[in-house]
């Protein structure tokens, strides 16, 4: 049995977790969408000033919630890629100073397999190889996983962020920020055929599409329009309508590219991770479509799609079992491709 304490710092959630493998012990989230509410979308020096302000009573809190001892704890891991720096130094520097006090191996751990290794702590006898369907605020990607640390992304999006477009119509609406959680909310009581909406496909050079990318900027444009035509018709403005009819497009585009990368790939389960997998409409639409052919979908509780630290010590559980560890020189960096994450551990990239 492994046992590892993880501090989450990426963005705007001061998180800290203890995992024993699988298992969660304990986990402690501070959000700071009140702090950033006001601004409509997150602030980094003030994202990484609260997170100094919050770290050591959440690293406590996670302890005392734990039962643990440092004895029982077998390294310190921290969110070190992708995310703000200043937001990522804090945690990092934190994790690094109590692996020296208390003489533990420090891990590095890679945002983006943190979400993946949340469907692991839900389904702890999932196994590779599945895909995962990431999608967050900051990251739209399909990705075959192979191993832990071993990782292919086979489609991705162009631009926006599917959780980064939510955020985007929520504010054209009016409906405040966080976007994700507001449109899903209005949208229960909106008709989701009111409007039709583009897919966002992406044009290969060769003709036709490109089966698994996404684009998400063509549709926040068609919501601009769409608003702008019905405000000069006259209010009210059809609020739950369009934002039926937007989740809806989301969640279409989504489903159909990581149905087809699954059958494609000829993998039978998707794990779903990020904070829009806690879109209701999303959720509906992907467990049907792969009732129909037979794809098994985890998504996880609704606690681990959203940023969390618990994901982070869960992957930390699994690259220290495999005797991997980070130099306590390893620097943050604001972004890293999945695809290196090995490096993290001293090992070479595929």
């Amino acid at each position: 049995m492994t046992v590892a304490l993880a501090i989450e710092t990426s963005c705007d959630e001061t998180a800290v977790a203890i995992v024993k493998d699988r298992q969660v012990l304990s986990s402690v989230v501070s959000s700071q969408i009140e702090l950033h509410r006001t601004y409509g979308g997150v602030v980094p020096e003030l994202a990484s000033r609260q997170h100094l302000e919050w770290v050591n009573p959440a690293i406590a809190q996670a302890i005392s919630q734990a039962q643990v001892q440092w004895d029982d704890i077998d390294g310190v891991a921290a969110t070190v890629t992708p995310g703000l720096v200043g937001a990522l130094l804090v945690g990092t520097m934190a994790a690094k100073t109590l692996a020296m006090v208390h003489d533990k191996p420090f891990l590095g751990i890679h945002h983006l397999e943190g979400h993946i290794f949340a469907a692991y702590l839900d389904q702890p006898s999932l196994q590779p190889p599945f895909l995962c369907l990431l999608v967050s605020g900051g990251h739209t990607s399909l990705i075959h996983v192979k191993a832990a640390g071993e990782y292919k992304t086979l489609g991705q999006t162009r631009d926006d962020a599917a959780g980064e477009a939510f955020d985007k119509v929520a504010r054209l609406l009016g409906l405040g920020y966080p976007g994700g959680p507001a449109i899903d909310r209005l949208a229960q009581s909106g008709n989701a055929a009111a409007f039709a909406l583009p897919e966002g496909r992406i044009s290969l050079p060769g003709g036709g599409y490109h089966p698994y990318d996404s684009s998400f900027s063509g549709l926040k444009t068609a919501m601009l329009r769409l608003t702008e035509q019905l405000a000069a018709a006259g209010p009210p403005l059809p609020k739950a309508d369009l934002a039926a009819s937007f989740q809806n497009a989301v969640a279409k585009a989504l489903t159909k590219r990581a149905i087809a990368c699954a059958q494609d790939f000829n993998l039978s389960t998707i794990a779903v991770g990020g904070g829009v997998a806690a879109n209701r409409e999303l959720r509906l639409q992907l467990s049907q479509a792969a009732q129909g052919c037979g794809i098994q979908v985890f998504f996880p509780p609704i606690a681990l799609c959203t940023d969390n630290a618990a994901m982070i010590a869960c992957a930390a559980c699994e690259h220290l079992g495999q005797g991997r560890r980070s130099d306590l020189g390893l620097t943050v960096q604001s972004r890293m491709p999945l695809e290196a994450v090995m490096s993290l551990y001293g090992e070479p990239a595929d």
